[in-house]
């Protein structure tokens, strides 16, 4: 029994991690990517992010690294003459802009976890589960909900379903987790999107 559930989980490499620069934020925010980038360093997992030096991005890459995991940053290049670039990641890849960026993000990517963050971290959340709706990326897709953060969104999701602006079966597209230890887990237990799905991506 064991053996079978060890064969079903998926084989996860590499998560990609959406997540706020902010440096404002409430500790608990902060204690949240600090634990999930240490539980993912602890698997030896590599991190892909956005590569910036503060908030919750430079929170998780730092707790990764600690650990003993690796970190891959993807950045565009204006961000580097900003100096917002981390400079201590295992891996730099600079890229010519922010669509290229969330390609390549997603690309090298197995799952993808969104910790809080504001419209940069929402578009890209968003974006990951369009793709996923359309057959463009089949991997799982956890919303780390710390301190109830993605309420309103879910709330929004629900409502499109309910009124049918998208169908039941795309509340699937992404799990809900309240801790790090409960996202990880579910980046390991959730079953591949069916591609086959993508023929329901028009109501």
């Amino acid at each position: 029994m064991i053996n079978d559930e060890i064969d079903n989980l998926n084989h996860i490499k590499a998560v990609c991690v959406y997540c706020a620069s902010s440096t404002q934020l409430a500790g608990c925010y902060t204690a949240a990517a600090e634990a999930l980038g240490r539980l993912l360093g602890e698997r030896h997992l590599r991190v892909i992010n956005g590569a910036g030096n503060s908030g919750l991005m430079r929170a998780v890459s730092d707790a990764t690294l600690k650990a003993g995991g690796t970190v891959t940053g993807v950045i565009p290049h204006f961000m580097i003459e900003q100096n917002w670039c981390h400079d201590a990641l295992t891996e730099l890849i600079e890229v010519e802009n922010m669509h290229e960026r969330k390609q390549r993000m997603a690309a090298l990517s197995d799952a993808v976890i969104a910790l809080p963050g504001g419209c940069g971290t929402l578009e890209e959340l968003l974006e990951v589960i369009t793709w996923k709706q359309l057959g463009l990326y089949a991997n799982p897709v956890v919303i780390l909900n710390v301190n109830g953060y993605f309420d309103p969104l879910l709330a929004m999701l629900q409502q499109a379903i309910d009124e049918k602006f998208m169908r039941a079966q795309h509340a699937a597209l992404w799990r809900v987790a309240k801790t790090a230890e409960e996202a990880v887990q579910l980046i390991y237990t959730e079953p591949k999107w069916d591609m086959d799905l993508s023929k329901l991506a028009l109501v």
